[in-house]
């Protein structure tokens, strides 16, 4: 194996719409570029997410940081429909009060034409889409953040990072556990179904990165916060977007402590930059 590095990283636009690749990510305090930036609530102003609406994993998001073709704003796309361009999304709006998970935050709202969009495409009335307004108002938890840590619309902090040797031992207990039940082996499970913003590959032990304190991508440092606990919207297929039990089932088998399953790490900028595919990963 190699040394380790960066095998992938990922942006992903509007909370639980589709990931988007990227070969360089812009390191900001509060996240990648662009990453989370945007969410859907419903009428009450609550997050909408693939938990319950699972065709928001067909909208796809594009803005300038995911796509070169993108002059400004952002670009939606989901089939049967034509592709919405708002743009200069981050001008104008009026800020509402939102609510994600437990957080009261605000968000601006993007337009009457983008909420009749994302209404339709995913089947929904009286969605709205949101901008967040102002990422440094957002603190993180402090047992596990210092002061002027934030983030944008992002569960709990700014950017996920996953190891691909941890996926294959994950994937290798699957296997284990469906022959023991007399079941045939399934395919393994994709990266894409725990949506890290960070891939990494090379000398890793599986799960190593649990031990880690701080890590640096490329010339960009970070703190570990602690592992993701993971929930329901890991066990949804992306394309057939029909729920199973795995990888819930497994991870409570072998990675289940204070009541939740683990898989992944978060991640606190500890500075800006620039982060790029094929970029040394030093932990430390």
């Amino acid at each position: 194996m190699s040394s380790p590095h960066v095998v992938a990283l990922n942006v992903h636009p509007v909370k639980s719409c589709a990931i988007r690749p990227v070969e360089t990510a812009t390191v900001e305090r509060a996240g990648f570029a662009d990453d989370r930036r945007w969410m859907v609530v419903d009428a009450d102003a609550r997050l909408v997410s693939a938990r319950e609406v699972h065709r928001l994993f067909s909208v796809v998001p594009d803005t300038p940081t995911t796509s070169g073709d993108v002059p400004d704003g952002l670009r939606l796309s989901a089939p049967g429909l034509p592709s919405l361009h708002v743009p200069d999304v981050a001008g104008g709006g009026d800020v509402v009060e939102v609510r994600l998970h437990r957080h009261d935050l605000t968000g601006a709202l993007v337009s009457p034409e983008a909420d009749a969009w994302v209404s339709e495409a995913v089947g929904r009335p009286g969605l709205r889409l949101v901008r967040c307004v102002d990422p440094t108002a957002r603190a993180l938890n402090p047992a596990f953040s210092r002061e002027g840590d934030h983030t944008a619309y992002a569960d709990g902090y700014p950017v996920t990072l996953a190891s691909r040797t941890s996926l294959a031992r994950l994937n290798d207990w699957i296997a284990e556990a469906a022959v023991e039940r007399g079941e045939s082996v399934p395919e393994p499970l994709p990266m894409e179904r725990f949506r890290p913003n960070v891939v990494v590959d090379g000398e890793l032990e599986p799960f190593v990165e649990d031990s880690w304190g701080t890590v640096r991508l490329g010339d960009v440092p970070f703190r570990v916060a602690k592992p993701v606990d993971r929930c329901v919207m890991t066990t949804i297929d992306l394309d057939s977007l029909s729920t199973g039990k795995e990888p819930i089932r497994t991870l409570a088998r072998h990675r289940r402590w204070d009541g939740a399953t683990w898989f992944a790490v978060q991640l606190v900028p500890d500075g800006t930059g620039v982060v790029r595919v094929g970029d040394d990963v030093t932990p430390g």
